[in-house]
């Protein structure tokens, strides 16, 4: 598995910096190695709190990319240093930090609500069809209004977009193929007010638990399930308390790549544009790496004796009819409605456009 993880980031790695004009790094250039800081050196602190293992996070894939990109291409002006595994405290914390200034730039993903509740349009249940729809429409002109929108509200400049992944339901009860499967079981969820929506619609009883007490609760029976992308389920070993798993995707995380926006003005034309296409490049990188990791993990799951379940068509549609209007419906109190229906309408020209783009 590692030296397939090791291959997947090499190879995007090597495919981002030949674009960038830079060599492909060596096997064993894998972790950021950031130079010795020159005097006058700039140093930008990159913040995340997932795993510090570059096979298995995403986030620190993507950081470690970034920061190998500035440190190579900005002839030590800029060294960025990566502060992984809650180094630098969590989510909340960190995006703090950064909108204080205390601390550069930062990875972050659920709490962006709590900053800027417009960040939970993506948390839509069944929004995006596909990764490759989420990336089409989060990288062109709507995702271009969410993050200048960000910017004016909260002093921070998103650098773009990467990848949670889809959320999945599993249980350890019954396979559940649709809604109807759902009623009268205990669904572990977020302790947001939109994902207690979105278990409710689809007729379980949602229980606000906190992340390091997941495992325990399910293991005892206090709750029955709980909803997580692949290799988080994988990761944490979920399916030794787990039975079922079923594919629904209901929900689409986006990863927020953030930067003080005070600190990115400081810079010089050129370092701005070296961090802007740096960043591009490294949220391409955690893009493939959650998908690599979410391919793979379909397979170690089942290896593990998980039952696997794919809903079709038709069943889909059941789970979206079920679910996407109550939390609509929940999200139009806290963010105007406006801009729903224009996420909505601009999903629906992506999946039209994509359509007719892949008819033989």
């Amino acid at each position: 598995m590692k030296k397939l993880f090791a291959a997947l980031f090499l190879l995007l790695m090597s495919a981002t910096l030949v674009m960038a004009g830079e060599a492909p790094p060596k096997e064993e250039a894998v972790e950021v190695t950031p130079p010795k800081p020159a005097e006058g050196a700039i140093i930008l602190k990159l913040a995340h709190a997932d795993s510090v293992d570059i096979y298995s996070s995403r986030k620190h894939a993507q950081a470690v990319a970034f920061a190998n990109f500035v440190n190579a291409r900005s002839g030590g002006k800029l060294v960025a240093q990566v502060y992984g595994a809650g180094a630098l405290g969590g989510e909340r914390e960190y995006v703090e930090g950064i909108k204080a200034g205390t601390i550069e730039a930062g990875i972050a993903s659920g709490v962006l609500g709590s900053f800027f509740p417009q960040a939970m349009i993506t948390d839509i249940p069944y929004l995006f069809p596909s990764s490759y729809v989420a990336w089409t429409v989060m990288d062109g002109p709507f995702g271009d209004k969410l993050r200048k929108m960000f910017l004016a509200q909260t002093g921070i400049r998103c650098l773009g977009f990467a990848e949670v992944g889809f959320r999945n339901f599993t249980n350890n009860t019954r396979p559940i193929r649709t809604p109807d499967d759902m009623k009268g079981l205990k669904f572990r969820v977020m302790e947001t007010p939109l994902f207690v929506t979105l278990v409710k619609s689809l007729g379980a009883s949602p229980t606000p638990i906190a992340w390091p007490e997941v495992y325990s609760a399910l293991q005892t029976g206090v709750v029955d399930g709980q909803e997580n992308p692949v290799p988080v389920i994988l990761a944490h070993k979920l399916y030794e308390v787990q039975k079922y798993l079923t594919l629904d995707k209901h929900v689409y995380g986006v990863d927020w790549f953030l930067i003080n926006e005070k600190f990115f003005q400081s810079l010089t034309p050129d370092l701005q544009y070296i961090v802007l296409d740096s960043a591009r490049m490294a949220n391409g990188v955690g893009r493939g790496v959650q998908n690599a990791l979410e391919a793979t993990g379909i397979s170690g799951l089942e290896k593990q004796g998980m039952k696997i379940y794919v809903p079709t068509e038709q069943e889909m549609a059941m789970f979206k009819k079920a679910a996407q209007q109550p939390v609509i419906d929940w999200l139009k109190t806290k963010i105007d409605a406006s801009l729903i229906d224009e996420i909505l309408r601009e999903v629906d020209r992506v999946v039209a456009s994509q359509k007719q783009e892949f008819k033989w």
